[in-house]
């Protein structure tokens, strides 16, 4: 030590040294600041709390890239305590070895006609149906490196031929049919499918259209029975065998298995796009353990939880889920798949991890609120009392008194199962009232995340010990950052916080659209930055909030993507509208739109209803007016086939028209959105408003 250093010279450099280990507690974060590594290469980012921040090139430019804090200096892409896991066979395989005699896919069995208890197979005989699965279409043909399509909703045997696929280096291709029979033919022939497993309830219209699917060589069909599958004559060059044969087939002719690359395709996973024609979002095996090793650092799952899964295996959240429980060996019921039997289901199983989306968590929420103000007096008294006790006692960061639980909470637990220490939304934003709701009424740890197919699941999600409500937390071990879309006026410069488009790269992005070069191309750049679409901001502490959308599509609070120009195309036809501005958003279920009427056809109207007006305006307003014009939209709308969400439910009438010079056109005549949405947010609220009061489960939760 240098002689000339006083006494309180080294305290205060002790002091600083400490500090400089220190992370500190983010904005509206009372907790303590917790100790940390003091990396090396410090020089090439600053922390921000949840997030680390890099320049552009990681060594040089604009600082402006965020980095998950728990990996800082690399991106994930295995995972730390088993780096040898680089595909999902291998971690399957492991899974087998590790938890063999552990329960994992269960399902509620049926005794004379009742549903029952929950009935178990094990690690490892999920292990060996999938060897015998994959043996079995090998027995039949289908050469390694084919497309598998799967056509039916959860259940175990989804999870057995998933990973088979992995087994024996064939590519799973889920099929789901919200998007319409055609949108399957479509998949099948884009993908070259070679093999179906589908059910008898799917069997048929697959039947109907084989002629239109020539790559198809072999239907299995899960649930069926031996002698009533049908015959198909040789020259259709298709087998129908039940999945119970295809099992005793490959049992009787056992084959090696072949294990794929990490970088070798797992999935094509065909999401709805902006058109209505499917994408195929190809996603490696690579893809898929980089993202659950990226989650695998701030959550853990042991072998006494128990997932229940109801959400479709046919997108990326609950494939990623069901990812994850094989890594850490957790059991997993499956619903009946009725969705009005779901709280049934979780009575039956009592799971502890309950995943889902804003749409049931807002019927929750509705529910209880709704039963809490019905029960009126004393009781809803005392749930106010207990709510507001706990939420004082969370922002304060304190443990609330287990008196409210065991008065009030215990109860609404019980709705769930009682059991569950762990809930998850993802698919669109969930309102921070509900959320807070979430943590108040069912304790535990509440995530919300955000992601997409294109980044094999999350981008991002809330850590723990952050009480902060209204944002998606901070990125997965992968890179973000927001980039300028000045024509929205988003930039990185913008007070308080920096806004833009958020992009993201890493081990987590896929390898583009399947076939599609022209489309991979606009969305991932030169530098391998895929471009989500969505606006975000960055609060304190290195946390994502989700703001707007670049691109004319949204999702609606259901998770089910919307493209209004199509919307507005349709409704075009309809006699009384001039023009159309259709709106949505992730907090809501419905559309609603702004008319801008056609006055000859609006003054016709009202003489032949004998209806006397002493303006136009006044017609507007009148409810018997804008009942007559959502009726003939909702016929047009049934001609041109809309999908039930597709529908407009309440309508705004104006007699303004949208032009360039009030700013609502642009040079091309198209809608300038954000602008529209701004011109009439009053509108757009009011519409919110009424369908609310008159139908709760569309009611708007804020």
């Amino acid at each position: 030590m240098d002689s000339a250093m006083t006494a309180p010279d080294t305290a205060q450099r002790r002091i600083k040294a400490i500090h400089s280990h220190l992370i500190t507690a983010a904005a509206h974060d009372d907790s303590p600041p917790q100790l940390r590594h003091n990396p090396t290469a410090g020089e090439f980012f600053s922390e921000q709390g949840y997030s680390v921040v890099l320049p552009e090139k990681l060594q040089t430019g604009k600082w402006n890239v965020y980095r998950s804090a728990r990996s800082p200096l690399q991106l994930v892409s295995r995972f730390p305590d088993h780096p040898e896991i680089g595909t999902l066979h291998d971690n399957f395989a492991r899974s087998v070895e590790t938890f063999r005699d552990y329960k994992y896919l269960g399902t509620r069995i049926r005794v004379d006609g009742t549903v029952g208890d929950y009935k178990w197979m094990t690690f490892g005989e999920a292990g060996t149906a999938r060897t015998e699965i994959g043996s079995g279409l090998i027995y039949h043909g289908i050469p390694k490196g084919s497309t598998i399509g799967i056509y039916f909703i959860n259940r175990p045997e989804w999870m057995i031929v998933d990973h088979a696929c992995s087994a024996y280096s064939y590519i799973s291709v889920p099929l789901y049919d919200t998007l319409g029979p055609d949108a399957v033919k479509y998949i099948v022939n884009h993908a070259v499918v070679h093999a179906i497993f589908c059910v008898p309830q799917t069997l048929n219209m697959l039947l109907s259209c084989l002629s239109e699917i020539p790559s198809a060589r072999l239907i299995v069909v899960v649930g069926g029975i031996d002698d009533q599958m049908p015959s198909l004559p040789s020259s259709t060059g298709v087998q129908v065998v039940t999945y119970s044969k295809l099992l005793s087939q490959g049992r009787s002719s056992l084959q090696p298995f072949h294990p794929p690359k990490p970088e070798d395709i797992a999935t094509i996973c065909y999401t709805s796009g902006t058109t209505g024609t499917p994408k195929g979002v190809v996603l490696t095996h690579g893809n898929f353990i980089a993202t659950v090793a990226g989650i695998s650092l701030s959550t853990s799952y042991s072998t006494s939880d128990i997932f229940i899964s109801y959400l479709p295996l046919a997108h990326i959240y609950e494939r990623v889920n069901q990812v994850m429980t094989v890594y850490c060996g957790v059991a997993v019921g499956f619903y009946q798949g009725d969705n009005m039997k779901l709280m049934d289901d979780m009575a039956a199983l009592r799971p502890t991890i309950f995943c889902s989306v804003p749409r049931l968590y807002n019927r929750i929420y509705a529910g209880i609120m709704n039963a809490v103000k019905a029960s009126g007096g004393l009781r809803e008294r005392l749930f106010n009392a207990a709510y507001n006790a706990k939420k004082q006692a969370l922002l304060n960061g304190k443990n609330p008194s287990p008196m409210w639980d065991r008065l009030v909470f215990n109860k609404i637990k019980d709705r769930l199962g009682g059991r569950v220490r762990l809930i998850v939304s993802g698919a669109s934003p969930l309102s921070p009232d509900v959320l807070e709701f979430l943590k108040i009424c069912f304790g535990g740890r509440i995530i919300e995340g955000y992601g997409m197919t294109e980044t094999t699941s999350p981008i991002s999600s809330m850590d723990e010990g952050d009480n902060l409500n209204g944002h998606v937390g901070s990125p997965s071990p992968a890179c973000v950052k927001l980039v300028d879309v000045p024509e929205m006026n988003y930039t990185s410069d913008d007070k308080p916080y920096p806004r833009g488009e958020i992009c993201i790269r890493g081990p987590i992005v896929f390898q583009g659209y399947y076939k599609d070069e022209e489309q991979t191309r606009e969305v991932i750049n030169e530098d391998g930055w895929f471009h989500s679409g969505d606006i975000g901001l960055w609060l304190p502490g290195g946390r994502l909030k989700i703001i707007d959308r670049k691109k004319n599509i949204f999702k609606l609070a259901q998770g089910e993507y919307i493209a209004p120009e199509k919307i507005e195309n349709v409704y075009a036809k309809c006699k009384f509208i001039a023009q159309c501005f259709v709106y949505g958003d992730s907090l809501n279920s419905s559309l609603v739109a702004v008319v801008s009427v056609d006055h000859d056809v609006l003054k016709a109207w009202a003489a032949s209803e004998g209806n006397k007006y002493e303006n136009l305006a006044q017609l507007c307003n009148d409810p018997r007016v804008k009942a007559a014009i959502l009726a003939d939209m909702d016929a047009v709308g049934r001609e041109a086939q809309l999908r039930g969400f597709e529908f407009v439910k309440a309508v705004t009438l104006v007699l303004e028209q949208f032009t360039v010079e009030n700013g609502l056109l642009t040079p091309t005549f198209k809608i300038k959105r954000p602008q529209a949405k701004a011109y009439y947010e009053k509108a757009i609220s009011n519409m919110y408003a009424e369908l609310a009061a008159s139908d709760p489960s569309s009611k708007k939760v804020l």
